[in-house]
């Protein structure tokens, strides 16, 4: 089978390998579709402080499985899925009081193990989700990241009839912002200074879109949201810019959950942390349950992935994909690798 590998920063080969078997409590996965990451790019560019080469990349995807081993039950030949891409060690504190997915050992398919950038792959039954018959294989690539989406949204707990703003419109924040609207806020405001981002954000059904590169967001919160301002903040850019805006522009008692993955460490004015009494709630990957909850919106229509959807690129142009990227920054939102349909 054909295999695309990052043997060395900016360096992917397209190698031949043999085709793998599944074990007894694995299904063998023909993958369809991938969806590049921002880690992906970061690791490509030797950027990503977890992630080092060689590594098979890879972790939001989406196949139909083609083999099952003599211990699989739930699963059968012909089902379409995607996987939940941790791998755990179930035996620490986190894995032992329910919270696996911040387990001490973690390690992602297509970052710490190798990933779905190959034309088949093996899945132990227990990360693999069943997604149903009538969803394509592009949106099941993507509910790798509206699970994201749930988690960070579900760290407030029940977001009915509040009004929630989102700082960055990028493919993660776009995503809460749409999952805070179809768990039941009542309004969602989302922030950016790419006029492409915003652009999209509207054709997703988010209510409010505010250039912060030539509008201030203090005059549109309060036109929006009223004297009381948002009920939560997510931020979702990890840029200090929007760290120090979450923290200024809180009212007193507001919840921040921190989604974006900060490239450089902030600072964080404390004080006004405590002044305010805000809480900084950090948020990292997903739940099982995350999974399920994330399928149901993308089916629903609460969630609309299309208009994210930028470009395409055939598998053995793996390596175009991400100098897309790289060269359209802002511009590309959501980038899927077709292997075949």
């Amino acid at each position: 089978m054909k295999q695309v590998r990052l043997v060395a920063p900016q360096t992917v080969i397209l190698e031949e390998v043999e085709k793998p078997a599944p074990a007894d409590t694995q299904v063998l996965i023909r993958v369809k579709r991938i969806g590049v990451c921002g880690s992906d790019i970061h690791a490509y560019y030797d950027k990503h402080p977890y992630i080092s080469c060689p590594i098979v990349q890879g972790h939001e995807f989406s196949g139909e499985v083609v083999e099952t081993g003599e211990r699989v039950k739930a699963l059968a030949v012909g089902d379409r899925v995607t996987v939940i891409p941790q791998l755990v060690c179930g035996v620490c504190h986190p894995c032992t009081h329910g919270s696996y997915h911040i387990c001490n050992e973690l390690k992602v398919i297509g970052c710490q193990a190798d990933g779905a950038a190959r034309e088949f792959i093996p899945v132990d039954q227990e990360l693999v989700v069943k997604l149903p018959q009538d969803m394509s294989f592009d949106h099941g690539a993507m509910v790798e990241p509206v699970a994201v989406g749930v988690h960070a949204v579900r760290r407030l707990g029940d977001v009915s009839g509040m009004k929630i703003l989102v700082l960055g419109a990028g493919p993660i924040g776009n995503l809460a912002a749409q999952v805070a609207k179809g768990l039941g806020a009542a309004a969602v405001m989302i922030t950016d200074v790419s006029a492409f981002r915003l652009e999209k954000a509207r054709d997703c059904g988010i209510d409010q879109v505010v250039n912060v590169a030539v509008e201030l967001l203090e005059s549109r919160i309060d036109s929006a949201f009223g004297i009381d301002r948002a009920d939560a903040i997510l931020e979702c850019a990890g840029v200090q810019d929007t760290i120090e805006q979450a923290i200024g522009l809180a009212r007193k008692g507001t919840d921040i959950i921190v989604v974006g993955v900060f490239a450089e460490r902030p600072m964080v004015d404390l004080g006004l942390v405590q002044d305010k009494e805000l809480r900084l709630i950090g948020t990292l990957m997903y739940k099982a349950e995350d999974y399920r909850t994330a399928i149901e919106l993308i089916q629903s229509g609460s969630v609309r992935l299309d208009p994210l959807i930028t470009k395409h690129f055939p598998f053995q142009e793996y390596a175009d994909a991400y100098k897309y990227i790289e060269e359209y920054g802002d511009r590309s939102q959501k980038v899927l690798i077709d292997l075949d349909e």
